[in-house]
């Protein structure tokens, strides 16, 4: 198929505009147009990862962390990125990067961890703010039914584990057409009142022209009245961290037990381990040492991250269990998460998962 399809695909788990500003996931190299056989999915791009998806015919590389992170000014010989690069164009590798848009994705990584740790009733721990906007729009009262629900249909009226979510008024709407337009109702040069529907939804920004090509579409009038407004809510579906509870509660060194057993760490860092149970799990795969306030003010027993440094263990100030497993341990099952999602959509689609461990961090 062609590589679009599956990308497309892809960014419907994670769109792009759920990762930060400062990381670069989605198409690092290729072309939408490429048709590809196989893929390989791998947490880091290395010279031993390219040679696996050489030898295992795989013309497209999903990795979680984007090999081009920083901006490249030269294409170096002996200069790691560059060399990379090079060999996937040499070969006509392609490469898609899907790294903290996943992150921040409902039904992403962090879920996915929740998952195997039986941690259920989950919620975005800090939920981003900035990407709601609502529309408003005015059409006749007769077509009010077909153009709201094509607003429903690309994406928009969704609020928590709401859809269909939408305000409406019915008032008076005035205009007057001019010699050269072609009212859909009224005479031109002629003052009309029509009876209106004002429909407003909330929608993600990221769909916005989706969003307006629906309503051009649907809507009866030569000129289509629409307002989009900025909202300062945050939105339930991106963020970082993932919050909710254990069935039963554990006591901490039963927890961290588990923990061991279900992600297959050998070994952790954690602050001291509390008197009373486990019951409120917080989870950030990766670098997450920045959201241990946040896990504080939701109640969380304990916190599952990586990355965490000496004096941010302080920060959880005996309140709660703060466990840091490793960023590779953490991340690792970002392959186990993509292979099931592309199975369940591409049953006929080669998904390999890549055999090597490129975690570049030992223990003795």
């Amino acid at each position: 198929m062609k590589l679009k399809e599956l990308t497309s695909f892809l960014e419907t788990i994670a769109p792009l505009a759920f990762q930060e500003d400062y990381d670069n996931a989605g198409l690092l190299t290729g072309s939408p147009e490429q048709e590809i056989s196989a893929a390989l999915l791998c947490l880091d791009i290395t010279p031993g990862i390219i040679d696996e998806a050489l030898n295992r015919d795989c013309n497209l590389i999903i990795s979680h962390h984007p090999f081009i992170f920083r901006g490249l000014k030269k294409i170096e010989s002996g200069k790691t990125e560059s060399d990379i690069l090079v060999r996937l164009i040499k070969h006509d590798i392609a490469v898609y990067a899907i790294h903290t848009n996943l992150d921040n994705a409902t039904g992403g990584i962090n879920e996915f961890l929740c998952r195997k740790l039986g941690v259920s009733g989950l919620k975005i721990l800090r939920e981003r703010p900035g990407m709601l906007s609502k529309l408003v729009t005015f059409c006749p009262v007769g077509y009010a039914d077909k153009v709201r629900q094509s607003l429903f249909d690309a994406g928009a009226g969704v609020i928590g584990n709401y859809d269909f979510c939408s305000f409406n008024l019915t008032g008076k709407g005035t205009f007057r057409a001019s010699s050269d337009a072609n009212p859909f109702v009224g005479q031109a040069d002629s003052l009309h009142t029509e009876d209106e529907t004002r429909i407003e939804v909330v929608f993600p920004g990221y769909i916005k022209s989706k969003l307006v090509r629906a309503l051009l579409a649907t809507h009866p009038y030569e000129e289509v009245a629409y307002d989009i407004y900025s909202l300062a809510n945050t939105f339930p579906g991106c963020g970082a961290g993932m919050i909710g509870e254990l069935k039963k509660p554990l006591n901490p060194a039963e927890f961290l037990s588990l923990v061991k057993q279900k992600l297959n760490i050998k070994m952790m860092r954690h602050t001291s381990l509390p008197s009373g149970k486990i019951k409120k799990v917080a989870v950030c795969s990766g670098s997450g040492s920045f959201l241990i306030p946040d896990a504080l003010k939701a109640g969380a027993d304990v916190f599952i991250t990586a990355d965490v440094k000496y004096h941010d263990f302080f920060d959880a100030n005996g309140a709660i269990l703060v466990a840091d497993i490793g960023h590779y341990e953490s991340e690792q099952w970002i392959k186990d998460l993509l292979t099931e999602r592309l199975i369940e959509k591409f049953p006929t689609f080669a998904v390999l998962s890549s055999g090597l461990n490129t975690n570049p961090v030992n223990y003795l």
